[in-house]
C-alpha cells in the first residue's frame, strides 16, 4: 500500500509566513507530511516544478442563489462554486437570510438545502438577521454552537435593514457567546433622500445608482457602527469598504486598539465610478451596493490592505443576467443590485498586488486565505498548508498570461466587469481535502462534493 495518496513535488510552497520549495504528501485528505524531498511513495504524483503551491483561497462574501428585487443571482451553488475552484477558490462562506416572521434556524436549513448536492468546495454559512425579536436572541447561543459563529446586519436596504438598536442588541449578544458581527454599513435616510431626489428629477440612469450613495453615506454609517460596537465592547467586522472614507473609520478605531476588522473586493481596488459612465445602459452592469468610486480611493484602499487597516478581499459575488439587470431600464432604483467576481479574485490579487510590488506573497496568501480562516474560525483547518490541515491547495503558474473574456469563465452570467484586463499568473490546479477538481484549467470534479463548515469561534487579528 501507497503511504500516500498524492504527493504535490518541487513546487515553491508559500504560507502566510514562509515560502520554501518541498514536496507535500496528502493522505486521507489532509496535510500528511512536507519535506524537501519525498519518496514518489503515492497513487498521484503532481509536478509542481516551477509553480506556487498555495492555501485554496477563501471568499468569505458570496451570495449564490439569493433572493433580490424580485429575481434571483444567477449562479446558483453548483454553477458559482464550479467558477469559484476555477479560479483557486476552495470555500466560500455565503450568506443565509433571515425572511420577515421565520427562525435564524429556517434561513441556515435553507440555505443548506440550496447548497447540499450542488456544492463542489466546502461552503461556510453568515446568518443574515432581518427580523429581530426576543426569540431570535435567545436563537443566537444556539446556532454559534451549530457552527454559524458570524452573523451580518444590514443598515441599508428596505425589508433588511435593521435599526441601530437592533444592532447594539446583536452585537452585545453574538460577542458574549463567542462569535462575531458583520455590518453592511451605509446610511439608509440619506440614500432614500438621494434617491427619492434624483427620481423625480429624471435623474434615473444607472449612474445615479452611484451618486445616491456617495462616500460618506459608507463613511457615516460605518463608523456609527464602530462607535456602537466600541460602547458595547463587541468585536465588529466591516464588509465591502469601497472608499477612504469607511476604511479611514476602521483605521482611527484599530489604532485606538479596537476589535474592528474589515474587507475589501476587486472591484474597488480596479474599477471606479467612470465605468457608470459607459455607454447605453452598460453601466447597470456595475450596479452593486456600496457603488464603484472615484479613482482617487484607489491608492488608499492598497495601502490599507498591504498594512493591515483591511484584512482580507472578498468578492461580494452577486451577479445578475443583463436582462435581469433590464428589471430597471426605467429607474436606477430597481436594478438588482450585484455583480460577478466568485472566479478572478485569486489571478487578479495576485497580477494587480503581487506582480504591481503592491504587497509580496505571504500577503497575498494572508488576503485570499488565510485571514479569512483565522476571522471567521476555520484555521488552521483552512486557510494554510500545515501538517493535519485539510488539503486545500492551489497549484498557481506564474508564467500563464490571460486577457479576462467572459467566454472563458465558468459563472454563469453574461458579462464580467474585469473584461480586457490582462493578468499574469493563474491557477492551474486546484484541489479540495486531497481531490483534484481543477485540473490544466478544466473543472474535472464532483457536483455536491462540498462540505458544509461547522465554523468556531473568531480570532480577532
Amino acid at each position: 500500500m501507497k503511504k500516500f495518496d498524492t504527493i504535490i513535488k518541487g513546487g515553491t510552497i508559500i504560507t502566510d509566513m514562509d515560502s520554501f520549495k518541498g514536496d507535500i504528501g496528502i493522505k486521507d485528505g489532509k496535510v500528511y507530511q512536507i519535506e524537501s524531498d519525498l519518496k514518489d511513495d503515492a497513487e498521484k504524483i503532481i509536478n509542481a516544478e516551477h509553480k506556487y503551491v498555495i492555501p485554496g483561497g477563501i471568499d468569505p462574501h458570496t451570495h449564490l442563489d439569493m433572493p433580490f428585487g424580485g429575481t434571483y443571482s444567477s449562479d446558483d451553488f453548483n454553477t458559482g462554486t464550479i467558477a469559484a475552484a476555477c479560479g483557486g477558490t476552495t470555500t466560500i462562506v455565503d450568506f443565509a437570510i433571515q425572511s420577515k416572521g421565520k427562525t435564524l434556524e429556517e434561513a441556515a436549513n435553507t440555505w443548506r438545502k440550496k447548497a447540499e448536492g450542488k456544492a463542489v468546495i466546502d461552503y461556510g454559512l453568515h446568518l443574515a438577521v432581518t427580523d429581530m425579536n426576543e426569540d431570535v436572541i435567545k436563537e443566537i447561543p444556539f446556532r454559534i454552537k451549530e457552527g454559524y459563529s458570524s452573523f451580518k446586519l444590514f443598515m441599508t436596504y428596505d425589508g433588511l435593514r435593521v435599526t441601530d438598536d437592533v444592532l447594539m442588541n446583536t452585537l452585545i449578544v453574538v460577542s458574549e457567546n463567542g462569535g462575531l458581527t458583520g455590518v453592511h454599513a451605509e446610511n439608509y435616510y440619506a440614500i432614500k433622500y438621494f434617491t427619492d431626489k434624483f427620481k423625480e428629477e429624471g435623474k434615473i440612469e444607472p449612474k445615479y445608482h452611484a451618486l445616491s450613495r456617495p462616500d460618506l453615506v459608507e463613511g457615516e454609517a460605518a463608523g456609527r457602527a464602530i462607535k456602537l460596537a466600541k460602547l458595547v465592547g463587541a468585536p465588529l467586522y466591516i464588509v465591502h469598504n469601497s472608499c477612504e472614507a469607511s476604511t479611514s473609520e476602521v483605521k482611527r478605531a484599530r489604532e485606538e486598539g479596537y476589535p474592528i476588522m474589515g474587507e475589501t473586493c476587486p472591484q474597488y481596488l480596479l474599477l471606479s465610478y467612470d465605468n457608470y459612465e459607459e455607454p447605453g445602459f452598460n453601466g447597470a452592469k456595475y450596479v452593486m451596493s456600496p457603488p464603484l468610486r472615484d479613482k482617487s480611493n484607489w491608492p488608499y484602499m492598497w495601502e490599507s490592505l498591504a498594512d493591515d487597516t483591511l484584512q482580507l478581499v472578498a468578492t461580494d459575488h452577486c451577479p445578475f443576467f443583463m436582462k435581469q439587470k433590464e428589471m430597471g431600464k426605467d429607474f436606477f432604483g430597481k436594478i438588482p443590485n450585484g455583480a460577478p467576481g466568485i472566479e478572478l479574485r485569486m489571478a487578479l490579487m495576485y497580477t494587480y498586488g503581487v506582480v504591481e510590488k503592491k504587497f509580496d506573497l505571504q500577503r497575498f496568501v494572508q488576503v485570499t486565505s488565510t485571514n479569512a480562516a483565522k476571522i471567521f474560525g476555520m484555521y488552521p483547518k483552512k486557510g494554510t498548508i500545515a501538517v493535519g490541515s485539510d488539503a486545500d491547495i492551489v497549484i498557481f503558474d506564474t508564467n500563464v498570461e490571460k486577457t479576462v473574456k467572459q467566454e472563458i469563465l465558468h459563472e454563469n452570467v453574461d458579462y464580467t466587469p474585469f473584461e480586457g484586463f490582462k493578468l499574469k499568473g493563474y491557477p492551474e490546479t486546484t484541489m479540495v481535502r486531497g481531490k483534484v477538481i481543477v485540473e490544466n484549467g478544466q473543472f474535472v470534479g464532483e457536483k455536491g462534493y462540498g462540505e458544509f463548515i461547522m465554523r468556531e469561534s473568531p480570532m480577532i487579528i
